[in-house]
């Protein structure tokens, strides 16, 4: 049985936090630097403008905090979703952010100022049109926008005998059916 690991009180990091610090660094072989970056944690976060450490943004710190650490150069690689946060996809820091840094993120792009959601595309309407020769009921759609990469299979396949569509067929022609 594990006992309680201190580092997660002497460093005020969730443990979800810490274990996913352990698991990267291990993925990494790099565990041997879990010291260096528990104390990087700190001073990305303070350079983020104290984002809560919860997920996602705890994710965003650490996984910071270690690419500094490995790559040996604070900030020289910032992924995508920490520039997002500096640009406000995040909604707005708790606290000022660096200012350095954050020019080091995302140059001169300033950040969103409205609610992050109103930047996303509607998506409902298209993906009822992809689905519209196999969907008999308004979830399906549903089921095409969070299993895009599945749903349209299994659409295929549970109304084939219902719409009579033959299974590949990708569009409706004239809205004529097919006998499965």
């Amino acid at each position: 049985m594990a006992g309680v690991d201190i580092n997660v009180l002497i460093y005020q990091i969730p443990g979800g936090m810490y274990s996913n610090l352990v698991n990267q660094l291990r993925e990494q072989n790099a565990l041997n630097r879990l010291e260096e970056v528990l104390q990087e944690v700190p001073r990305v976060r303070k350079e983020m403008g104290y984002p809560p450490l919860v997920t996602p943004t705890s994710q965003l710190v650490g996984t910071q905090a270690t690419l500094n650490v490995l790559v040996g150069e604070r900030w020289k690689i910032i992924p995508k979703e920490v520039r997002n946060y500096f640009l406000g996809f995040y909604g707005k820091p708790p606290a000022e952010v660096d200012s350095d840094i954050k020019k080091k993120a995302v140059g001169d792009e300033e950040p969103i100022t409205c609610r992050p959601g109103e930047k996303i595309a509607p998506e409902m309407e298209a993906a009822k049109k992809a689905v519209e020769a196999w969907a008999l009921q308004p979830e399906d759609a549903l089921s095409y926008v969070l299993f895009p990469a599945v749903a349209k299979d299994f659409l295929m396949k549970k109304y084939a005998k219902k719409t009579k569509r033959d299974i590949g067929l990708e569009t409706l022609v004239d809205g004529a059916g097919y006998p499965v």
